[in-house]
């Protein structure tokens, strides 16, 4: 099965599998994903068939919305590659990345590295800033029920892993407990350039937000 092939099918997989997924999860975040992965792998030296299958993949089984798995990913990313004859280095690779993509991760000691995961990191993480970003997260927070904004609730900046997975915080405090915080974490020059108008667009937005609400 050549790199074309393997490519259709993951994307018919991955649009069967999200179908129903909540919607700043769903297929368009795996197609905005893809999309990133491969302008940035344009100006990186990186497999490209790795490349895009951990950005088509790597959402398959969100641990959000399987009770804080943190394995189901990847045990569902490999037995769909393993399914479809992928070879082994290649399956083992995407389970890498995806275990190790997320933000949430970053709170972890780092044991794994490669240029693909840099790549598949940054298109992720472009995918939670800008305007994407800023309707991604109040889906979200709808999706959870969550207020958008409570100026007496503070964002809370030193938060540990587990108080990441467990918030419930207003919408609006996720811009500071993460959104603003990834320009200064992208791996790949491309992913730098790409998040700093982005990371721009999410301050004029809050500037703009918090003049509306006349709360500062």
């Amino acid at each position: 099965m050549d790199h074309a092939e393997i490519i259709t099918k993951t994307i018919r997989f991955v649009k069967d599998t999200l179908k129903n997924a909540e919607g700043g999860h769903d297929w368009w975040h795996i197609y905005r994903v893809w999309n990133n992965a491969k302008l940035i792998a344009e100006t990186e030296s990186a497999n490209l068939l790795i490349v895009e299958l951990a950005a088509l993949l790597h959402d398959i089984a969100d641990s959000k919305f399987n009770n804080g798995d943190e394995e189901i990913g990847p045990a569902t990313a490999g037995n769909y590659l393993r399914s479809i004859g992928a070879d082994e280095e290649t399956t083992l690779q995407v389970q890498q990345i995806i275990r190790h993509l997320s933000f949430k991760s970053g709170f972890d000691e780092q044991v794994f590295n490669s240029p693909e995961l840099a790549i598949v990191q940054d298109a992720d993480r472009l995918d939670a800033m800008g305007a994407i970003g800023i309707a991604r997260t109040f889906s979200y927070g709808g999706f959870k029920g969550r207020e958008i904004y409570n100026p007496e609730i503070e964002p809370d900046l030193q938060l540990s892993k587990e108080g990441y997975k467990n918030s419930t915080a207003p919408s609006v405090n996720h811009f500071y407990e993460k959104l603003l915080l990834l320009k200064d974490k992208m791996n790949t020059p491309t992913g730098r350039q790409l998040a700093q108008q982005r990371h721009e667009f999410m301050e004029a937005y809050l500037k703009q937000f918090y003049l509306e609400c006349s709360f500062k």
